[in-house]
């Protein structure tokens, strides 16, 4: 797509990947916000007041500790607007930033900058506050076997903008959306008929599309978990299944380390021991209690608050006309 082509000449100041993605496109993503943003009358603020062909010199200010995320789409969101528009970024993505620091340096049309104003801050703004989140989590397992992964609990829209916050904060993503990894949770199973039926119907339908996806089971009992282990031992290393979901094995107890008993998440760990099996928990999982969580040596924490309920950096745009 163009989007990926046009961001590879802009990696000094992006220089994380975007998610792959077959069909996800950026550039209507930013065209449908500045749609939204112009209605049916386009900005009668600006027009009305900013005589036309007025120049103009705007920053992009931290106004609060974090880590910079979206640079490159806030640049393409001037771009859309008017290609003329100058930007010049003085910070780039996954670098720390303190309140005070400029970010970014506008020059070009006064009334462009102001189109584009808040559009391209509610990007960076969200994917600055999710790569803010995400990296404080990565330093709380610092020294662990643990990998931080986000979930699809994403904006509707944002899916792929949101992980690539996640990526920028130095976390990894997990599956993209239904299509890039099989993952049979509690309803699965329930309709299936059970967690044997369940595999063993994965395990028959990618034979029979010729494909081949990972494949996660979630557990949510120590028995669950039992089953799932008895499934990949019959199978002699010839299963799917690639990764075990440890679903709220934790609970609060103001009493343990952090205020979480992870003993029976200790437990199912011990279960799997040696096996070659990827294992992930889930739940109960805050910046408080992701460190407990990762020395009971699971290999993924997977966290839904990253990208669900995150809150914005504050950044700001001043502009001064020339």
């Amino acid at each position: 797509m163009q989007w990926r082509k046009d961001w590879e000449a802009c990696t000094s100041f992006a220089p994380v990947p975007p998610p792959e993605h077959p069909t996800y496109d950026v550039y209507a993503v930013i065209d449908a916000a500045l749609a939204e943003d112009a209605g049916d009358y386009g900005d009668i603020s600006t027009n009305s007041t900013v005589p036309e062909g007025t120049q103009a010199s705007a920053t992009f200010l931290a106004k609060a500790q974090g880590v910079l995320a979206g640079a490159w789409v806030a640049h393409a969101v001037f771009a859309r607007v008017d290609p003329t528009v100058q930007l010049k970024w003085l910070k780039k993505d996954g670098e720390a930033v303190q309140p005070g620091n400029i970010l970014a340096e506008a020059h070009g049309s006064a009334r462009a900058i102001l189109v584009a104003e808040r559009v391209a801050l509610n990007f960076l703004q969200r994917m600055s506050g999710i790569a803010t989140l995400t990296r404080r989590m990565v330093d709380a397992v610092q020294g662990t076997r643990t990998t931080v992964l986000d979930t699809r609990k994403t904006v509707p829209g944002l899916r792929l903008l949101d992980k690539w916050a996640v990526l920028i904060g130095g976390a990894a993503n997990h599956r993209i959306g239904l299509f890039d990894m099989v993952m049979i949770k509690d309803n699965h199973i329930a309709a299936a008929g059970g967690i044997a039926a369940a595999v063993k119907a994965t395990e028959d339908y990618q034979r029979s599309k010729g494909i081949r996806r990972p494949v996660e089971v979630e557990t949510r009992t120590l028995d669950e978990l039992r089953e799932v282990l008895a499934i990949l031992d019959a199978a002699q290393g010839q299963s799917m299944v690639t990764r075990i979901m440890l679903d709220n094995m934790t609970k609060r107890d103001g009493s343990k380390p952090a205020g979480l008993d992870v003993s029976t998440l200790h437990e199912a760990m011990q279960l799997i021991g040696g096996r070659q099996i990827e294992t992930e928990a889930s739940g109960n999982v805050t910046l408080e209690t992701i460190r407990v969580i990762a020395e009971t040596g699971v290999q993924f924490v997977s966290i839904g608050a990253l990208t669900h309920s995150v809150p914005a950096m504050d950044i700001s745009l001043n502009i001064q006309t020339e």
